[in-house]
């Protein structure tokens, strides 16, 4: 390690945090990363059970190459250290009318699909609306997901040499009403509005643009084998072996400051100085003073609030029965205002989308213990006591029983994590999963970006630009680990140096222009 190179505190183990901190380590930081959980992952988190540890959150990853380059812009290849297996199907839909609908990873079998159930009129809806997400998606992931600051004049001259991109964006209408205009079946606007979840939102509130997700899921998803915090622990494992120190149960009190920089990361055993720190978890902490008045001042309230979903997330391990699941299933609920509107009133939906992730499917007996996670939306909450595991284990597995599906055993109120849980295990966050609520045209501006106002800190993770979702996530990391570098960088440049007459100092540019690929 170079006399020079910066001490860096990063303060939570999310994937963005472990992203940001590989490749800080591979470039020559001193990297300490602290987190309060005990174990890398943050969301993408376990929960033990009889038939082994249990995703309870992220279970599948989409956006590959976003992943690849992470290890390769270290040296290493993602196939050597971990083994995906890509899903033939994609999900598996159920109504409960008894319509069932396969979307596979073959865009001409899903066409099929949909035409078969559907009918041939569905079919051609079903191709033109693929053929929009993925213009949009080909459109804006450069100007927008891959920038490390979003730019609204980038996204016009975009528009403006594809003056096409306009309608198909739809922007005055909300992703409901899009899927409204493009399906006269229902059941397939219902299908494609959940996708407004994936990111926290509501499909009556969502710009239409988040059709585009559609395509990120269309192009490929593939589960980790041994379980998506598989993932978490190998880039903290990369990263240690390249000098990074990592301590476990070691919450973050507060974030110091002096002479207006920042200066380290405060915690219940000790200080821990640093050149920079950070931040990966919700925003929300920071603006909330949970981390010191000295960090307040890094994020606005705008950049908070609104906020996102939260959910109720069942993990467990039983033997099913009496339906044929995939990897992913989708149980609908009847009426999907009716669920949206309860969400929006704060309130927990009695008529509620159930999706359902079978983590050992095809791998064990059909009449093994397999392991599951079920996920219902949920509304955000403020602290307050909890009440809500009763009624929602009941809501839950009376509606799978009316759609043939039994568990056995029953999970009990341990397998199930509140929006009250999720708050407390993720500070600030009032359960929310996803940071800022995607709802409006301008959301996607209004997040955080990797640079604060603060000299010294720095931000990362789903709550963070470009947003939620592990690919997202892993992005804000290298954005985040590039200007920390780029920003060092020139702090070096503009130091005094030794010339014949004395000293000098360089310019800054110089610096600026140094970055990680």
């Amino acid at each position: 390690m170079k006399a020079d190179s910066p001490k860096i505190v990063v303060v939570g183990a999310g994937i963005g945090g472990l992203a940001a901190a590989l490749r800080l380590a591979h470039q020559g930081c001193n990297v300490t990363v602290l987190d309060m959980h005990s174990a890398p992952g943050g969301k993408m988190r376990t929960v033990a059970s009889d038939a082994g540890p249990v995703d309870a959150g992220p279970t599948v990853l989409t956006m590959r190459p976003v992943f690849e380059g992470l290890f390769a812009d270290v040296d290493e290849v993602l196939s050597d250290h971990l083994t995906l297996e890509p899903l033939t199907t994609l999900a598996r839909h159920y109504w409960d009318d008894g319509t069932m609908l396969d979307l596979d990873a073959d865009p001409a079998q899903s066409l099929a699909n949909v035409t078969a159930t559907f009918g041939p009129k569905a079919g051609q809806e079903f191709a033109a609306f693929s053929a929009r997400a993925k213009r949009l998606f080909d459109a804006f992931d450069a100007p927008m997901m891959r920038t490390p600051e979003p730019d609204q004049w980038a996204i016009t001259k975009t528009v403006l040499r594809q003056p096409g991109l306009i309608p198909a964006m739809a922007p005055h209408r909300t992703l409901a009403g899009l899927l409204q205009h493009s399906f006269r079946d229902p059941r397939l606007a219902q299908l494609f509005g959940r996708y407004a979840t994936y990111v926290g939102g509501s499909p009556y509130a969502s710009p239409a643009i988040l059709a585009l997700i559609w395509q990120a899921e269309a192009q490929g998803v593939w589960s980790v084998k041994g379980g998506m915090h598989q993932l978490a622990q190998t880039i903290a494992g990369l990263a240690q072996a390249r000098g990074a120190t990592f301590h476990y149960n070691t919450p973050a009190t507060r974030i110091t400051r002096q002479n207006g920089r920042i200066n380290g990361v405060q915690t219940a055993t000790g200080h821990f100085p640093a050149d920079m720190v950070l931040f990966n978890g919700d925003p929300r902490a920071l603006e909330t003073g949970l981390l010191g008045e000295g960090a307040k001042d890094a994020v606005q309230p705008k950049h908070t609030t609104p906020r996102s979903l939260s959910a109720f997330v069942h993990a467990f391990a039983a033997v099913p029965d009496g339906v044929a699941l995939k990897h992913h299933t989708v149980f609908f609920g009847h009426d999907p205002k009716a669920e949206f509107k309860a969400l929006a009133n704060g309130e927990m939906p009695t008529d509620a989308t159930l999706y359902l992730c079978a983590q050992d499917h095809g791998a064990v007996a059909p009449d093994a213990l397999q392991r599951f996670e079920i996920i219902m939306n949920g509304p955000p909450v403020p602290r307050a006591p909890e009440k809500e595991k009763p009624p929602c284990q009941t809501q839950i597995f009376k509606r799978f029983r009316a759609f043939g599906l039994t568990f056995s055993p029953t999970p009990g109120p341990e397998a199930l994590t509140t929006p009250q849980g999720f708050d407390a295990l993720f500070p600030a966050s009032l359960g929310s999963l996803y940071g800022r609520s995607p709802h409006g045209m301008m959301a996607a501006f209004k997040r955080p970006t990797a640079r604060t106002p603060l000299p010294g800190l720095y931000l990362c993770g789903g709550g963070t630009h470009p947003g939620a979702g592990v690919p997202m996530a892993t992005l804000s990391g290298q954005h985040a680990a590039a200007a920390i570098m780029t920003d060092h960088a020139s702090t070096l440049m503009s130091r005094p140096t030794a010339t014949r007459g004395g000293t000098s100092t360089e310019s800054a540019t110089v610096g600026r222009k140094r970055s990680l690929s």
